[in-house]
Parts: structure tokens; sequence; C-alpha cells
């Protein structure tokens, strides 16, 4: 490959970056992305499961047009959820109703880079982000001149740590893969009975679910296979896909996102629910926000740092909600069972469910 000059470099095409390239490119200036992989989207590794637009609209009322962000074609709808049931280690449940769909991640995700190329950017596949120097990204496929670089390269982010940018701290490690089956509507999500700090998943598809599991290795003394296997094991699941790994934001956002020609959103910036890990809606969302000062930058100087005030305003309160939920789990449930059965039953399904929205627990 010939050394690239492009006004945005956008490293990552998951949905974080394949929205910052969309809506910079909208604006007219010129747009590369680039994606280590040769198949976007390729190997799955998340719960694949997407609130509906009426639920990220009432966690994030300040996020903007959320009906053109979350337009999404109706076979990427694979199937409908209605509820989301928390599972102590007794096996009591609390049901919360709660709108969704899960996805086809791989199908999703290369959705996403098409809406970005349609709008103008380019998509270079196969080259890897090594470091910037001299102003210089240098790349696995030859240097790519930028004015603005954003990292959309998850919680590892070598762009953060090339612009001297905090990364999230302590990721933990989760596992995923596909179950046979026929399974209720309702996303299921298991508290204890695997490990201490552990959760476990099962999110319905189409004749098949996502299953997994997350633990906070601060708590547990095995390794995340070997949770999977009892899980899948003790609900009798049918696996039928490779396990896939990797590491999830725990704590929140980072304190800083931007420099004068950098920025970093999604996994790299720890823009994640730390209670429950999600984070496509919230990649989404401040990917559009990116893209948009990016290209703003470009023509007309726009400071870089209107990014982390606006994506702050859109969505900072939530988030650190969400990470307080966490840490406090962290300090009075997890641990052992016991305390997880504790804290679940006198919290209630008012108060699960406003830890589930990003809400307050307590007055």
């Amino acid at each position: 490959m010939e050394n690239i000059k492009t006004d945005v470099l956008v490293v990552g095409a998951g949905p974080a970056g394949s929205v910052t390239a969309r809506y910079a490119a909208a604006k007219g200036v010129s747009v590369t992305i680039i994606e280590r992989r040769s198949d976007i989207g390729v190997p799955v590794r998340c719960g694949e499961f997407m609130p509906s637009n009426e639920e990220i609209e009432a966690m994030f009322p300040l996020a903007g047009d959320i009906d053109d962000l979350f337009e999404m074609p109706r076979d990427l709808m694979v199937r409908e959820t209605e509820a989301i049931r928390l599972i102590d280690p007794k096996m009591r449940r609390t049901e919360i109703p709660f709108t969704g769909y899960t996805t086809d991640r791989d199908r999703f995700d290369k959705h996403l880079a098409a809406l970005a190329e349609k709008e103008g950017a380019s998509l270079i596949r196969d080259c890897a982000f090594i470091r910037i120097k001299d102003g210089v990204a240098e790349t696995s496929a030859g240097d790519i001149e930028y004015k603005v670089i954003v990292g959309a390269d998850g919680p590892g982010s070598r762009v953060s740590r090339s612009l001297g940018l905090p990364r999230p701290e302590q990721p933990y490690p989760a596992v995923t893969a596909q179950a046979a089956g026929d399974f209720d509507p309702v996303v299921t999500m298991f508290f204890g009975g695997i490990a201490p700090g552990a959760y476990g998943w099962i999110i319905p598809k189409s004749g098949q679910a996502n299953v997994g599991v997350g633990f906070s290795p601060k708590f547990a003394d095995g390794d995340i296979g070997g949770y999977f296997e009892n899980f899948a094991k003790k609900h009798d699941l049918d696996i039928i896909t490779q396990i896939r790994g990797k590491y999830v934001p725990s704590k929140g956002p980072v304190r800083r996102t931007f420099t004068d020609n950098g920025m970093t959103v999604g996994d790299a910036a720890g823009h994640v629910i730390s209670v429950n890990g999600g984070g496509i809606p919230l990649a989404m969302i401040a990917g559009r926000i990116c893209g948009s000062v990016a290209a703003d930058n470009v023509t007309d100087g726009r400071p870089l740092s209107d990014y982390q005030a606006e994506w702050s305003a859109a969505m900072l309160k939530q988030l650190r909600i969400a990470a307080r939920g966490k840490m406090m789990a962290d300090i009075f449930a997890f641990g052992s069972d016991r305390r997880t059965n504790m804290c679940m039953r006198l919290l209630g399904k008012r108060r699960l469910s406003n830890l589930i929205r990003c809400k307050r627990i307590f007055p």
C-alpha cells in the first residue's frame, strides 16, 4: 500500500469506529477506516443484544435523534425480547419488562461499515495500527498521514497509548458462544452460582441463544473457560460454536478522551455500562458525536474538547451511576453466593430495574 493522506483516520471498524467514520464522511471530509481483521465483525465476542429505541431514549434522553442513529434493517433484528430476567444463586427470578432485540453481530458490524462507505469513507482491512511517529500513523500496511485520528480499537487501545490518553482500568474477561435450542423471548442473567464475582447470560436468538460468562478476577480463583464449562453444564446448554473471549471495561469512562488531534471512542474510552457490559448503543451515540466533531475540526478548527463535552452531556451521568453500582456490587454483593442472594433480595424489583437502566438505586 502506498502512503495515504486522509483528513480523519479511524482505527477499528466496530460500531464505534464505523459510526464515527459515517458521520465524519457525511460532512464532506476524507475518512479512512483501518481494521486489523480481514472479516469485519468476526469472530463474534459479545452478547449481541440491543435495547429497543424506546429503552435507549429513556436511558439517554439527551443523546439526540435516536431513531436516525439506530435505524436497522428488519433482518438484523433476529429475535425480539420483552424482558430481562435476573436470577440469584438460589434460582429466584426477578423479571423486569425491558424491550429489545438480538442481532447477528457480524452482520450488524458489516452493515454499519457499509453505511460509512456509502457516505464516502474508505475501508482498509488486514491493516493493524502500530504506533504514531512524528504525527504519522504507522500501520502494518504502510504509513498514513492524518489531521485527526480516532481510536476505536478496544479497551487495550494502541491509539490511546500513542496519544498519551488513559485506557480503561481493570477490564474483566468474558467469553461467549452459541447454544442450540428454543428459548423464552427474555434476556436471562444469572448472578452467583458460577464463581464468586461471576455472572452468566442466556440471550435468545432464532433457534439458538448467545450464552456467556464474565467475572471479576479479584474474586475468583479459577479460569474463565472452566466457569463457562460449568455454567453450560449446569443449564444443560448444547454449545454449537467455538468459545470466544474478550475484555470488558468495568470502571466507567476514562477521564480524558481527546488530545489536540486525536480522540478515543467506544470500549477504548470506557463507554460501557459497568453493571451489565452493554456497550453497542453507547459506542454509537459517542461515535456520532466523535465523527461530527472530527469533521468540524478539519474544516473550521473546532476544538476536539467539544467531543468530550458533548458525549459527557449525553451519557456521563448514567455511566457514573452504573460504575458506582458495579463498585457497590463488588463491595457488598460479590464474594459469596450468600451475599449475592441477600443483596438481590434487599434491592428488590424496583431498585434492580433502576440498576439496569442506569438510574440511582438509592436517594
